[in-house]
C-alpha cells in the first residue's frame, strides 16, 4: 500500500502545524510503541521536532558490546511508510554494520524496506545488530574482515574499544576499566 505525500492538519498539534501523512501514520504507531518495544530500548522524543527521536540500547552479557550503552537517532521522513526512517548511531563503535561516522547498514533500511515495517520493528532490528552482526553486509570493512577471518581477534578488538581511549586511530568512549 502506498500513500501520497501530502500535508494534513493535525488537530491534536498546537498551533497551525501540519503533519505529513507519513508523520500521521507514525503518530498512530506511537500508541502501540510502548507495548511492543523491547525493554532494553529507551525512547526519548524530540519535543521540538515530531518524528525525531533517540533510542538508547542497554545490552546484556551475551553481546560482544556489553556493557556498553548505545544511542541512535531516528528521523521519520514525510514519505514514511513508503520510505525508511533515517537511523544514525551517536555512540562511536567498532562494529561491522556501523561505520565510525555512525552510519548504519541494515537491510531493512535500504533494499528490504517495506511499508509494512513499523518503527517498533525497526527499533528491534537495530537492537539485534548487537547480537547478530552481519559481516557479509558491512559498512566498517576492517571490522567485518576481522570478524569473518578471526572471530577471537574481533572480540578482542571490541573489548579493547570498550575500555575507551584511542584505538584504530579513533577515540572510543569508556564502558569498562
Amino acid at each position: 500500500m502506498f500513500f501520497k505525500k501530502q500535508e494534513v492538519k493535525d488537530e491534536n498539534v498546537d498551533g497551525d502545524k501540519r503533519l505529513s501523512v507519513g508523520l500521521l501514520i507514525f503518530k498512530q504507531e506511537l500508541k502501540e510503541l510502548e507495548t511492543l518495544l523491547i525493554p532494553q530500548a529507551k525512547v526519548n522524543f524530540d519535543k521540538k521536532e515530531f518524528g525525531t527521536f533517540d533510542v538508547t540500547y542497554k545490552l546484556d552479557e551475551s553481546s560482544y558490546w556489553f556493557p556498553g550503552t548505545y544511542e541512535f537517532s531516528f528521523k521519520i521522513p514525510d514519505e514514511y511508510p513508503n520510505k525508511a526512517p533515517k537511523v544514525h548511531c551517536n555512540t562511536k563503535i567498532y562494529h561491522p554494520n556501523i561505520d565510525l561516522d555512525g552510519n548504519v547498514c541494515l537491510n531493512i533500511l535500504k533494499d528490504d524496506w517495506k511499508p509494512t515495517i513499523t518503527v517498533s520493528t525497526l527499533i528491534a532490528s537495530v537492537y539485534y545488530l548487537f547480537y547478530e552482526p552481519n559481516p557479509k553486509d558491512p559498512l566498517n570493512h576492517e571490522a567485518s574482515e576481522v570478524m569473518r577471518d578471526n572471530l577471537d581477534e574481533f572480540i578482542k578488538n571490541v573489548k579493547k574499544t570498550l575500555k575507551g581511549g584511542k584505538h584504530y586511530n579513533n577515540e572510543f568512549k569508556q564502558f569498562v576499566k
